[in-house]
């Protein structure tokens, strides 16, 4: 951690002011980023996709629950996995909650994974999470949104993940994209986004970031290496407090 000066609480309501007027900054220019993917164009979706759920096999259109909007949490799970992205797990853990929020403003979320709908399941009752898990195992929706991909691509090092900006080295990659239902049945993909895009969705990390030490992630092997599932933290030490320690 860098030195921090130590000032009066007159000095840091002003040094706090000062940085509060950048926070607006932030602020206005999120909400302009904000009305301009609104703004963006859409893909009409014509291609037919059926998923493996726990009610059987569903639709794109059946995903949507009777809602014009769709999000869909793209969740790293191979179908030859033993268990869920950990990463994935640690968005999954945020999102958990806020489905009844996001159906009162019209909008579905599911995660989507190309495992098999019973290592879905069996992982879903492990972490104690209610949202809807579907399976692509059987259609091509994964490599169409650009969140899985071919032995043969990861060889290459081709660019293929975040719209061809950079490689990936595993067959899996995280994503969220979003679909919008009309009146007539149609549907149409409006965004998509990976890699840090996924950042403004989770709201541990910007606690973090509220902190002094913040993510605390420099020195590390790569930025998330200490993240584990719920279940695999081991209890921290516990700190003797009293007058005879």
């Amino acid at each position: 951690m860098q030195p921090h000066k130590i000032v009066s609480r007159e000095e840091w309501i002003e040094a706090r002011k000062a940085h509060l007027a950048h926070e607006k900054e932030y602020t206005q220019a999120r909400d302009r980023l904000s009305e301009e993917r609104r703004a963006l164009p859409w893909v009409k979706v014509d291609k037919a996709y059926l998923f493996d759920g726990p009610a059987g096999k569903q639709t794109l259109a059946d995903l949507f629950a009777g809602r014009s909007q769709l999000v869909v949490q793209h969740f790293m799970f191979a179908p030859d996995w033993t268990e869920g992205c950990k990463s994935c797990s640690f968005w999954a853990d945020g999102f958990e909650r806020m489905i009844p929020h996001l159906a009162a403003r019209d909008t579905t979320l599911v995660a989507i994974s190309r495992a098999p709908l019973a290592k879905l399941q069996a992982f879903k009752q492990r972490m104690g999470w209610t949202f809807d898990w579907l399976s692509s195992a059987d259609n091509d929706f994964n490599y169409d949104y650009a969140v899985s991909f071919t032995p043969d691509q990861i060889k290459s090092g081709a660019k293929v993940y975040n719209f061809g900006t950079s490689g990936f080295g595993v067959e899996e990659a995280p994503g969220i994209s979003v679909f919008f239902r009309d009146e007539a049945g149609s549907i149409f993909h409006t965004y998509s986004c990976f890699a840090r895009g996924l950042d403004m969705m989770n709201a541990a990390y910007h606690y973090l970031d509220l902190t002094p030490l913040g993510r605390h992630e420099e020195g590390l092997p790569y930025p998330m290496d200490w993240l584990r599932l719920r279940d695999q933290y081991q209890p921290a030490p516990v700190q003797a407090s009293c007058c005879h320690s």
